[in-house]
């Protein structure tokens, strides 16, 4: 017995999102789960497509070791040391049977593994059974990230390593009651405030993600490559592989349904296959988008499973796999569908360049198709994945990239609102301003309260060309690009902060969100970016700005609590420090400014429809 699998997953955020962590020892397997948010109303996209079902959301987003910086012990009133109710913990041995043709440990059985243990965590928080809507995309790597987790550990050693993570989401099945109301996540620990408020940010992206490849397959920005003629080529058609599957009693989970880990473990065995075929060597699995379980599958069901090589690039391969049931005489039901990517790796573990890839002429639509994909992959990692530490500090702007943006800004606003370890720096007159210094990164907060209803301060300080009437450090503000309703991009200019410099410009995305939930606070999220059309000038220095946005919540209903945080760059500390340092209190002249606005101007707002605001 050398390694051991450990899968610890925890509810997240909307409807209840399920965070599974997986470790390997030698020989072994542990697994925890638990949802970190709950909402009994779903989404109508997601009731559509569900029909009479309710989602039960897992986005698992968690860190599974409760001594961490990150996530310190949570002592409850009669001492006891606080775990989520939910999280729900499995230990496996890794047998010979676990394991493929060259000793690794199985992509299937390690999915029926992660599967079960997400589910068992929903169905502790709904109090009901449970099957599989999706899972998002999973990553078969070291990774750095939040959601389903799987790490390796040598027992020998105590080394440990991340194996892969991905976000689940389940559906809570009717009773004969009718539907079920879940019950709310409530957060607990600073951890878990994180990841329930970044659960919203997912859920949107998981709704959006077909309109975005429809978009960038349109879109002339997509640049998307002609399929080109290769003597060496492999045809596509060679790829291609079927197979059918009969489902037996042992295939079935506890609600008689076929269990979606064994479903998703037969699909990613026909794609392995086929991407065998295109390379003539054993793939290795990196990534899985989105398995979408689109309808139900039973006992004596024929599952048909067909895989084909999409596309080829250098060092990867995108293979398309769906699985289809029937049973006698009736028409084939879609079950599930979703794009793997492989990698073939030489002695020395590093990708090989792969063989070209000829599509068939009726596949030429997946081959563009997986170019996008590809697109957004890169963006997901590049935008989503990386600490904020790591991501330049503006990104190009462009429509393709806009949700991946989007969920950075927003995501890491919350991330900063959900902090507790603020160090109170000054306070006059109730304006209090705060301080946070973390691995060499310095972030401020500036918190006051309002006597007016939270909407109206949400949709007046929404507006950047309006805040030049209160702050002084706002010289020129224009409205570059309404993107959509929630994301606008503008253009500042600050006046210079010493004699004879400069003043300096930003480009900005503003990202503006409405609470998700009772008790959820309304969010102006900005950050810089780049566009082609705004270069720097002569006139001004660029400036930059990597986290910065107002959180506001509703103490009453005519009380308002507004906080301003900013993570201080160079472009941006020239304006707080002396603030910081103690040497002016030029922040509580601001806000006080800020308070006066919102005052003189609420009553522009009160007159307007709700529908309006």
């Amino acid at each position: 017995m050398k390694y051991v699998i450990c899968l610890q997953v925890s509810g997240r955020g909307h409807s209840s999102d399920v965070a599974c962590h997986v470790i390997q020892h030698e020989r072994q397997v542990t697994t925890t789960c638990a949802p970190f948010w709950s909402k009994s109303d779903t989404a109508e996209r997601e009731r559509d497509r569900l029909l009479s079902q309710q989602i039960v959301s897992s986005n698992s987003s968690f860190s599974p070791w409760r001594n961490t910086p990150q996530d310190p012990l949570f002592i409850l009133e009669n001492g006891e040391v606080y775990r989520n109710p939910t999280e729900v913990k499995m230990s496996q041995i890794v047998l010979p049977c676990h394991a493929n043709h060259c000793g690794e440990l199985s992509a299937g059985q390690l999915l029926k593994w992660m599967d079960s243990t997400a589910c068992l965590s929903a169905e502790r928080h709904a109090g009901c059974s449970c099957i599989t809507a999706s899972v998002d995309d999973i990553h078969f790597e070291l990774i750095k990230g939040v959601g389903i987790l799987v790490t390796c550990e040598d027992l020998y050693t105590d080394r440990q390593w991340k194996v892969c993570h991905a976000f689940a989401t389940f559906v809570a099945r009717r009773t004969e009651a009718g539907k079920v109301q879940l019950k709310q996540v409530i957060p607990r620990t600073q951890m878990e405030q994180m990841e329930y408020s970044l659960a919203a940010e997912r859920r949107r992206m998981r709704l959006i993600h077909a309109e975005i490849i429809t978009d960038l397959l349109s879109s002339s920005t997509a640049q998307l490559g002609e399929c080109q003629e290769y003597q060496d080529a492999v045809p596509a058609e060679r790829t291609r592989v079927e197979s059918v599957e009969l489902v037996l009693p042992p295939h079935a989970n506890h609600q008689v349904s076929t269990f979606g880990g064994q479903i998703m473990a037969w699909m990613e065995n026909v794609a392995t296959i086929a991407a065998s075929r295109l390379c003539n060597a054993h793939p290795t699995l990196r990534t899985i988008d989105m398995f979408h379980f689109r309808g139900p599958s039973h006992i004596g069901d024929r599952l048909v499973l067909k895989a084909i090589v999409n596309n080829a690039f250098k060092n990867s391969m995108e293979v398309g796999v769906c699985a289809e049931a029937y049973q006698g005489g009736e028409p084939l039901r879609h079950i599930n569908s979703a794009f793997m990517t492989f990698e073939v790796l030489d002695s020395d573990r590093k990708p090989r360049t792969l063989p070209r890839l000829r599509p068939e002429p009726d596949g030429k639509r997946r081959y563009q198709e997986a170019i996008a994909r590809k697109k957004i992959r890169l963006d997901r990692k590049y935008i989503i994945s990386c600490k904020q530490t790591e991501v330049p500090l503006s990104v190009p702007w462009d429509p393709s990239n806009q949700m991946y943006l989007s969920y950075n800004n927003v995501s890491a606003l919350k991330l900063m609102d959900a902090r507790n370890n603020w160090v109170l720096t000054s306070e006059k007159n109730k304006v209090s301003l705060y301080t946070l210094e973390e691995n060499q990164v310095l972030c401020f907060k500036v918190e006051m309260h309002v006597s007016i209803p939270a909407e109206q301060t949400f949709h007046l300080l929404s507006d950047l060309r309006r805040r030049k009437e209160w702050d002084r450090h706002y010289e020129e503000c224009e409205l570059i690009n309404q993107a959509d309703e929630e994301d606008t991009l503008y253009r500042v200019a600050t006046p210079s902060v010493s004699k004879g410099s400069k003043g300096q410009d930003f480009i900005l995305l503003a990202s503006r969100r409405k609470p998700c939930d009772a008790g959820d606070p309304y969010l102006i999220a900005l950050r810089s970016v780049t566009l082609p059309t705004h270069p720097p000038t002569e006139d001004y220095t660029r400036g930059e700005v990597l986290c910065a946005g107002f959180s506001i919540w509703e103490e009453s209903c005519t009380v308002t609590k507004i906080t301003y945080y900013n993570q201080a760059t160079p472009g941006v500390l020239p304006y707080i420090s002396t603030d910081i340092a103690g040497l002016s209190s030029s922040f509580y002249c601001a806000f006080s400014a800020c308070s006066h606005f919102l005052e003189a101007n609420k009553d522009s707002l009160a007159a307007l429809p709700p529908s309006a605001l």
